[in-house]
Formats: C-alpha cells, structure tokens, sequence
C-alpha cells in the first residue's frame, strides 16, 4: 500500500476536518509565501497597525491590491479544490476551514467553508462596519483613477503586488460612501487578530471530527498551527499534505510532500467518491 492509499483508508472513515492553506491554490496561479511558488524571501505583507496609521502606506497597499484583485478574481479552481468539494459532496467531510482569501472553495462547489483569515472579495469600512463587494470598490477605483495604466509584476496570496514606486505618485484611494470611513478588504492582516468567534468555530469544528487533514499549508505562523496542535493533543489523526516539510510534521500521523493537484484527485478515487466534473452531477 502507497501512501496516497493509506491516507485514503484513513479519509474513507470520514468525519474529516479539512484545514487548507496557500499552497492548495498555487496550481490556480497564486502563489504562496513559502512554498516552491512562495515570495516571502522579497515581499514583506502589509501589516494592520501599517494600514490604519499610515496614509501613504494605505495608498501604496491599495493601488497595489487594485491591481492584484484582477489576478485573483481571474482564478479559477484547481483540480485540488475540485476534490476537496467531492470529498465534500461524499459525506467524508465535517467541514473546510481555509486560510485562504481567494473564495476558490466555494467556487469549486464547496459549502460552509470557514474562512480563517477573511475573503478579498469583500470591504468593509473600519468606521461604520458597512460591507459591500470587491466589485464594486473596484469600479470605484477605476473611475477615480482613469488614468492608471500599471500592470502588476506578480500577484501575492493576499493580493498584494509588487509594484515601482513611480505608479504611486498619482493613485487615489476612495472612503466609505456612507460616513467617509477608512476602507479594508474584509481579511486579517498580519498584527490583526481574527474574531474570537470565528477561532471558536474552528475549535469546535476541529474537535468534533475524527480526522485532520491539513492541504497545503506551512503551518508557519499559529493561526493556523493552533488547530493541528488542538488535534494533536486530543488524539485526533493530523494528516499533512504539502510540498516541502510544514511546522506540524512533528505532530502528524502521516504526511505526503507533493503537489496537491497530483494527490488529491487520487484521494478522492481511493477513498471511494468517484473524481467527475461536477457539472456532470
């Protein structure tokens, strides 16, 4: 028995909690920060306390993300989001918890996806709590700005991008059209703390299942790490599967290190739910 068919023994059992991160959607053309794609090494995320204290940094991070947006409104799901809605769609799932900001679960079909760290498709105003779509920021932005012609050199998993100096000098940002608050894409920045409600949920989520598979996430940074620390110490079967090793290796049953694309569709068939377009059913 190869790997991939003893992690699909383990996931036929079901009651699986899927905890996804960046580097399921690098086969989507967003690259993650660490992993093979990863830019980490030369992009340095925009920072909550950066965003709301510096007006200038804010107008560097939206004339950037203005650009990064199209990238990632342009994803479509891969084969390794497609799987986990069949995996889903097959009953073996208690849930998807992802601290991905693209929406590439849903759009894959996926239902009750848990975002950890927000969705770039949503603003909210940090003074009123007024939300509306990314769409309609982004035409917001077009028509204060006809004039910007920048293209974006690449595009990161928060949707930044990296961007001269030089197509800064003239971008406007725009304020909330109800009380002419400070606008923010509806994610959690690095330095921000997500809503204890939403961590709770995920808590429970965790402990209610009878598996942890994780998808491609370095488990780096605790937001992340909590959960498969939470199923570790409760006994919970922590499944990794990721390019390159991750900070919870020591804590998981078994791990695979190859790209998710590849594995995860033969996942789906071992553990019994048939890999189809989803069209088709």
């Amino acid at each position: 028995m190869d790997r991939i068919d003893a992690l699909a023994e383990l996931v036929a059992g079901g009651d699986v909690a899927v905890l996804s991160g960046a580097g399921l959607s690098t086969e989507s053309g967003i690259p993650d920060y660490r992993g093979p794609s990863g830019l980490a090494r030369r992009h340095t995320p925009m920072t909550y306390q950066t965003f709301t204290r510096d007006p200038a940094a804010r107008r560097r991070y939206w004339a950037r993300s203005h650009l990064g947006w199209r990238s990632i409104a342009r994803a479509v799901p891969n084969a390794g989001h497609e799987a986990v809605a069949r995996l889903q769609d097959a009953g073996l799932l208690t849930g998807i918890l992802t601290q991905n900001v693209d929406g590439l679960h849903q759009a894959a079909g996926a239902s009750g996806v848990i975002e950890l760290h927000g969705n770039l498709a949503r603003v909210v105003c940090l003074d009123c709590g007024n939300a509306v779509g990314r769409e309609e920021l982004d035409r917001r932005l077009r028509e204060a700005n006809p004039g910007f012609a920048a293209e974006a050199v690449a595009v990161n998993p928060d949707g930044d991008v990296e961007l001269d100096d030089g197509y800064l000098a003239g971008f406007r940002t725009v304020d909330c059209t109800l009380c002419g608050g400070v606008l923010k894409p509806d994610v959690v920045f690095f330095g921000e703390s997500v809503p204890p409600a939403r961590v709770a949920e995920c808590y429970a989520l965790v402990e209610r299942s009878r598996v942890l598979l994780v998808l491609g996430s370095s488990l780096t940074v605790m937001s992340g790490r909590r959960f498969v620390v939470r199923a570790a110490k409760l006994g919970i079967p922590v499944l990794i599967v990721n390019q390159g090793p991750t900070r919870g290796d020591g804590y998981a049953l078994m791990t695979v290190d190859a790209p998710l694309g590849t594995v995860l569709p033969r996942l789906v068939t071992a553990a019994g739910s048939p890999v189809s377009p989803r069209s088709a059913g």
